[in-house]
């Protein structure tokens, strides 16, 4: 696509159109923990070496966000520039206070697949300030560590966490149906897929889901003014689209953004009689079928994550959700998702 000014906008408006409006209705209690006690994840620890180690992390030719600062020049700096960022850190944190250059976001458009002509078919990915990347990625590892030693991630999720990958998400697939299959059962497997996911997160529930998991005080007052506000523009080969207000979603291409995610679809799996695996919103639902019984276990699966993707407004794309037969074809099966 040519960067002219009437695509800008067109981009601009399509990737505006995808947010959840909050339709602030109650939602169900969020199991707190999986542990006997309650551990609270209140604050992050900050100082100046943590804050250059964070720094120089960064890929010197990585592109800059609105605020134009280079990852070059903050590499080069780091040393100096570390202490400077440490106070204004500290301030942001106390504060709940988050600058204006940070909730601001330049939104480059990824192709996926089918046609190049139409904006369907992108994916927008956030470049935010840099500065703002390094303090997320503070604060990131030190949820990280909060919810990985407390166990609160369930072990079905293998996106963006560290020991978990695609590859362990399809060999435990792989064990598991095998295993079914060699016995001579038959299984299925319904692939499952979320319209727009990222981009798709209230950000009222997204603070539910992380009171519930134990983000508390500070942080959490801190998470929700960084989601607060928050404007994107589209830049296209040196052309850029006017600004919008980003209303849901955690930024596709923010350092926090993948966690908040994981959090907020932790609790999916919740009273499902059979397997899930999910690398973040990639989502399969299977299990093993010897009679009419078993089919009826995968649709009342099925029914109940429909009521979850309703209550949480993020819902499925029913037109790409599939299902897999695996094994003997001994009778028909057949599943319903919103008739």
């Amino acid at each position: 696509m040519n960067g002219d000014k009437s695509v800008v906008e067109c981009f601009n408006q399509y990737f505006s159109s995808v947010f959840t409006r909050d339709n602030l209705l109650p939602v169900s209690a969020v199991p707190m923990t999986t542990t006997e006690m309650e551990p609270i994840c209140t604050d992050v620890f900050l100082d100046a070496s943590i804050i250059a180690k964070a720094i120089v992390k960064l890929t010197a030719d990585k592109a800059h966000g609105p605020d134009e600062l280079s990852a070059k020049m903050l590499i080069e700096t780091s040393n100096e520039i570390a202490y400077p960022l440490l106070l204004l850190f500290k301030k942001s944190l106390n504060e709940s206070s988050v600058p204006a250059d940070w909730k601001r976001a330049n939104v480059t458009p990824i192709f996926k697949k089918g046609t190049r002509s139409s904006v369907e078919n992108y994916r927008p990915v956030s470049l935010t300030s840099l500065v703002r990347k390094v303090f997320e990625s503070i604060i990131r590892d030190s949820m990280v560590e909060y919810l990985e030693s407390n166990q609160l991630i369930t072990t079905s999720q293998h996106g963006f966490r560290k020991g978990r990958s695609c590859l362990t998400n399809l060999l435990e697939f792989l064990d598991k149906v095998t295993g079914y299959v060699d016995s001579g059962d038959n299984v299925d497997v319904v692939f499952l897929d979320f319209a727009k996911a990222f981009d798709k997160v209230s950000h009222r529930r997204l603070l539910l889901k992380l009171e519930a998991h134990g983000i508390d005080s500070k942080l959490i007052n801190w998470i929700a003014e960084w989601l607060r506000n928050r404007v994107q523009r589209v830049c296209l080969r040196g052309v850029v689209s006017s600004w919008l207000e980003v209303l849901s979603g955690v930024p596709q291409g923010s350092v926090l953004g993948p966690l908040l995610f994981l959090i907020f679809i932790n609790d999916l799996d919740n009273d499902i009689k059979n397997w899930i695996l999910k690398f973040a919103d990639d989502t399969k639902l299977f299990g093993k079928i010897k009679d009419s019984s078993d089919v009826q276990k995968i649709q009342d699966d099925i029914d109940k994550l429909l009521k979850w993707s309703e209550e949480w407004q993020m819902l499925f794309n029913t037109c790409k959700c599939k299902v897999m037969h695996v094994g003997k074809l001994s009778f028909q099966r057949q599943y319903f998702m919103n008739n």
